[in-house]
């Protein structure tokens, strides 16, 4: 697959095809998470990734190496940071995001494929490009539980990304009307929570995708 052709019609990748699951800074050009992840499914209307366990990925740290997590909130987001490799920790991570929505759809097991949630992640509408797709992420989440109910996660990050310069009002705002299309969602049951993802098993035969040297290039090109 190339990222698109001449006309601006978008080519998709063949299930088991490796791409990258990226994320910038806010408003900069800047990779600082970058996923590794195995095609599913990719059509018009959605495209459908696998994380598998072990998976060595990029995720930012502070510059002495400490976990972001691990920062008091005030400071979270001004301390100086920087990059490590790591590799993913516990189950695997299938990954749902239909074309323009503001948010992907997480799927979560536990041991021995017990279904454990979904995650709507609240992030800007990906941007396709050979090697993967590119989003920034936009603290806000939300938890949704196989008996419907549902819950917000990271609202104090939310909140001091704000405080901290990262989103103006305009921006937290549209943030904010994101999740509240999510919400309605999620209490109409609509898609994907609704077409049965969590029964769901990657093909045995597929290998875990390497992370490249090169996973902070520049796009020559993207599209929506």
């Amino acid at each position: 697959m190339t990222g698109s052709d001449g006309s601006g019609d978008i080519q998709h990748w063949a299930p088991g095809e490796h791409i990258l699951w990226r994320y910038r800074g806010i408003g900069t050009d800047e990779v600082h998470i970058c996923r590794p992840v195995t095609v599913v499914r990719d059509t018009p209307d959605l495209l459908a990734v696998w994380m598998a366990p072990g998976t060595e990925c990029v995720r930012p740290v502070l510059a002495d190496g400490t976990p972001v997590h691990d920062e008091p909130l005030a400071t979270r987001y001004t301390a100086p940071r920087t990059t490590e490799r790591a590799r993913w920790a516990g189950s695997g991570v299938l990954k749902l995001a239909r074309p323009g929505d503001p948010w992907s759809v997480w799927l979560f097991w536990d041991r021995g494929w017990r279904f454990r949630s979904w995650y709507v992640n609240l992030e800007e509408p990906r941007r396709r490009w050979s090697g993967g797709v590119d989003s920034e992420d936009h603290f806000l989440d939300i938890s949704v539980y196989p008996d419907h109910s549902w819950l917000w996660r990271d609202e104090d990050e939310f909140a001091q990304a704000q405080r901290s310069g990262l989103m103006d009002a305009g921006r937290a705002a549209r943030v904010e009307a994101a999740g509240a299309a999510a919400v309605r969602l999620v209490e109409e049951w609509g898609t994907p929570f609704r077409d049965g993802w969590e029964a769901w098993r990657p093909d045995p035969s597929w290998t875990v995708p390497a992370l490249p040297a090169d996973w902070d290039r520049t796009p020559a090109h993207t599209a929506p």
